[in-house]
Parts: structure tokens; C-alpha cells; sequence
């Protein structure tokens, strides 16, 4: 097998050759990643899941990558990989179809709640806010944010309608711009901006939480140890931002 390298020479000469043995070597090279981003996801899914399988999808994910990624774009293989090999995993689950019909309706619940609150009050509701609009204790309600933190583990596959009028997906937010008129690059780096300004908008904790684990790649265990909190505490104030964030990008999209 050939030598190569993961530098920007190493990956034009794969874009140029296509080599099917540098391409082995770089799938080779990568596979700790997906094993990363697996065990990473591993920690907030329930024990059903096995990890085998999402590397095993992470692995689609992965060829995937290899193939499409473009060095002269300036973005690191490992940035522009994550959130396919991220994605390919949260297909596989998909396809599972593990999350309760049940839950799903509950955590649609939450969420109009959110947007109905945040377009209300013109700001993100604090949680006794949230449990008073839906008739709930703060028990009974931080218990609902619990039953539906498996739903918001799959956020990045959500389905919006966008700008265009095309459906849209949080993970088309990413930073992949190949293949894009030069029009649509530039709306997409405007809603980019847009998304960090609504992350802002969080409560502290919120943002600190999905900081953590979608950036820091913490799980909720880790947070929680960060945070002097308990992990379902942190299960809670992960659901609640990212269920902001959904309402409020869904606002976004329909102005």
C-alpha cells in the first residue's frame, strides 16, 4: 500500500490521481475519527444502540467524504467529514426507527411551545415560563424535557422549509459550499451568521451545554462534571436549547 499523507498535498494528490490505494489509506487513516464521533454519540443514546453499528454507518458516512472533499475549498478534512459521518450514523438510527411514535409527538409538543412562547414574549421563555404554558409542574416538565432528549440527539436531520422554498436540513448549515451557485453561498453564509447570533441568544447555561457537546464533543456525563451538575440536569438544559434553537430557526426560515 502507498504512503500518504492527510496535509493539503497529500489530499490534491488524491483529488487528482484517484488512487484507489491513497483512497485506502485515507479511509484507514480516518477510522479513529468515526470511532470518535461514534462513542461520542454513544453517551446519550440509549444501551440498545449498538456501537458497532453506528460506526458502521459512520463508515458510509466516511467513504462518502473521502470521495466528495475538495482541499481547494480551505476547510479541514475532519471539519468537512463530521458532520457527514455524524449524519450517516443518525441515518442508520433512522432507519431503526427507535424513537417512540409517543415521544416524537411529545417533544413536537415542547417545541410549539417554545415558538409560540418565544414569538409571544419576543425572547427565549425561561422554563418556568415553558411548564406554566403547558399546565405543568417544574417536576413534570423538566421530567418531559428527559423523555425527549433522544429526539434532539438528531437534530441536525430535522427538515425545514427554507428561504428558496426547498427543504433544508440543519446540517445543510454546515460549512459545505461545493456544488453551490455563488447566490446560494451567500444566503447560506448569512443564515450561518444568523445561527450564531440565535446561539447567543441562548441562556447561559443552554449555550454552554450545546457548546460542550456539539463543539468540545463532551458527553453529558463529562458536562456535568464540568458544571457541577447532574447528568440529567444536563439532559434537561440540552433538550430546552436545542428546542429553542429549532423554534427559533424555524421562525428564521419563514420570514
Amino acid at each position: 500500500m502507498k504512503a500518504t499523507t492527510t496535509t493539503t498535498a497529500g489530499w490534491e494528490a488524491y483529488a487528482q490521481t484517484r488512487d484507489p490505494e491513497l483512497r485506502e489509506s485515507l479511509l484507514l487513516n480516518y477510522l479513529p475519527l468515526v470511532k470518535r464521533i461514534a462513542s461520542h454519540l454513544m453517551g446519550s443514546l440509549p444501551r440498545s444502540v449498538r456501537l458497532q453499528d453506528l460506526v458502521s454507518s459512520g463508515v458510509i458516512g466516511l467513504l462518502s467524504s473521502v470521495d466528495n472533499y475538495n482541499p481547494s475549498m480551505g476547510t479541514k478534512f475532519e471539519t468537512y467529514a463530521s458532520s457527514r459521518i455524524r449524519g450517516a450514523m443518525v441515518d442508520g438510527l433512522r432507519e431503526l426507527d427507535w424513537v417512540p411514535r409517543s415521544i416524537r409527538q411529545k417533544a413536537r409538543h415542547v417545541e410549539k411551545t417554545f415558538e409560540g412562547l418565544t414569538c409571544r414574549l419576543g425572547r427565549i421563555p425561561n422554563d418556568e415560563e415553558a411548564a406554566r404554558e403547558m399546565n405543568l409542574s417544574l417536576d413534570d416538565y423538566y421530567k418531559l424535557l428527559e423523555d425527549v432528549n433522544i429526539t434532539t440527539l438528531l437534530s441536525l436531520d430535522d427538515t425545514f422549509w427554507n428561504t428558496r422554498g426547498d427543504k433544508s436540513t440543519l446540517a445543510d448549515f454546515a460549512a459545505d459550499e461545493q456544488g453551490e451557485a455563488p447566490d446560494e453561498r451567500v444566503e447560506e453564509a448569512e443564515l450561518r451568521e444568523r445561527m450564531v447570533d440565535l446561539l447567543k441568544e441562548l441562556p447561559e447555561q443552554e449555550k454552554l451545554v450545546v457548546a460542550l457537546y456539539y463543539y468540545e464533543e463532551l458527553t453529558l456525563k463529562e458536562i456535568g462534571n464540568i458544571m457541577g451538575l447532574t447528568e440529567s440536569r444536563v439532559s434537561q438544559i440540552h433538550t430546552k436549547g436545542i428546542l429553542d434553537l429549532r423554534a427559533r430557526l424555524r421562525q428564521l426560515l419563514q420570514e
